[in-house]
C-alpha cells in the first residue's frame, strides 16, 4: 500500500468531480472545488472520519471492497480503478471476467435517473448499484454477500422468498431466462469463476435449475414488459428498458410506467414512502 500515493489520487480525483457528475445538486456556495470528504464517503456508504483517514495518510489498508466502491464512488475509468487498486496493495481486477465496478457511461446515466426505479446489474444478476427508487421498489442489495448477491443464485436457493415480487403464472418464464443469462456468463467467465460457483452450488439443490440448464439455452436480455408484486400495493405493470455496455457484462435497468396510469401512480406512492415500508431482497 503506497499511503502517500493513494492520499493524493483521492484527494484530485474528488476535487475533479462536482456534484451534477455524481448525481448530486449543487447546494449552497462552496469553499473548496468538487465534492466534499463527506460526499464521497456517502457515496461510498463508508463512514466520513474513515476516508478522512484515508486522504491524510492516517487510514488502514481499505479491504477490496472498500477499494470497489471507492472506485465507483470517484466515478473511475477502468484504467483510474486498476491504478487505485495497486497503490492500495492488490492486483488490478481480471478486465476480461465480470466485477463489481460500474462502468462510468452507466454510472453517469443512473446518477440523473431519480423518478424512476434503475439500477445496474452484472452478468450474475448481481445489483451493483441502485437509485433510491430501486431501493424502494426492489428493496436495498447492498447488504447481500457472496452467492446470496445473485438473483439467479437466489431464485433457485431461496425460491420461497425471492419469487414472492413475480406472480406465480411468471415464474417459468423467469427461470428460463435467468439460466439462459447465466449461461451467457459462464460462457464468458470460464469454468473456475463465479457462473461455475453458481452451477455446481445450484445443481444438487434445485432439479428444476438442472432440467433448465441442461437445454443449453443461451441469452442476455430483459423482458420488455413484467409485473411486480409490492407487499403493500401489489401488482404493478412496468416497462423494462436495458441498456447494456459493448460487451454485455453490465446493464442499466429502468423500470416505468405509462404515464397517468394505475401502474405510474403506485410507483410514485413507492418513490415517496421509500425503504421503509418494503421487504428487503
Amino acid at each position: 500500500m503506497d499511503r502517500d500515493a493513494l492520499a493524493e489520487f483521492l484527494l484530485r480525483r474528488r476535487e475533479s468531480l462536482r456534484p451534477s457528475d455524481v448525481g448530486l445538486s449543487e447546494g449552497a456556495r462552496r469553499r473548496t472545488p468538487g465534492l466534499r470528504r463527506e460526499e464521497v464517503a456517502q457515496l461510498a456508504a463508508m463512514s466520513t472520519d474513515y476516508y478522512t483517514r484515508l486522504e491524510q495518510r492516517r487510514g488502514p489498508q481499505p479491504s477490496i471492497q472498500i477499494v470497489a466502491a471507492l472506485a465507483r464512488a470517484l466515478r473511475l475509468t477502468s484504467d483510474e480503478r486498476d491504478y487505485l487498486h495497486r497503490i492500495a496493495g492488490y492486483s488490478a481486477p481480471d478486465r476480461s471476467v465480470f466485477t463489481d465496478y460500474v462502468r462510468p457511461g452507466l454510472q453517469r446515466i443512473l446518477d440523473r435517473l431519480h423518478d424512476s426505479p434503475a439500477f445496474v446489474v452484472s452478468g450474475l444478476d448481481e445489483v451493483l448499484v441502485q437509485n433510491d427508487a430501486a431501493r424502494a421498489l426492489l428493496g436495498d442489495a447492498s447488504h447481500l454477500r457472496g452467492l446470496e448477491r445473485s438473483g439467479i443464485y437466489r431464485w433457485f436457493a431461496r425460491p420461497g422468498t425471492e419469487r414472492g415480487r413475480y406472480p406465480e403464472a411468471d415464474h417459468a418464464r423467469q427461470s428460463r431466462s435467468l439460466v439462459a443469462s447465466l449461461r451467457a456468463a459462464h460462457g464468458a467467465e470460464g469454468t473456475r469463476a463465479r457462473a461455475a460457483e453458481i452451477v455446481r452450488e445450484l445443481t444438487p439443490r434445485s432439479p428444476e435449475f438442472v432440467e433448465l440448464w441442461e437445454t443449453h439455452e443461451v441469452r442476455r436480455r430483459f423482458e420488455e414488459h413484467k409485473v411486480l408484486i409490492h407487499p403493500e400495493l401489489g401488482e404493478i405493470e412496468v416497462d423494462c428498458q436495458a441498456l447494456f455496455t459493448e460487451d454485455e457484462s453490465q446493464a442499466l435497468i429502468v423500470l416505468t410506467a405509462a404515464p397517468g396510469s394505475e401502474a405510474a401512480g403506485k410507483l410514485e406512492l413507492v418513490r415517496v414512502l421509500g425503504t421503509q415500508t418494503v421487504h428487503s431482497s
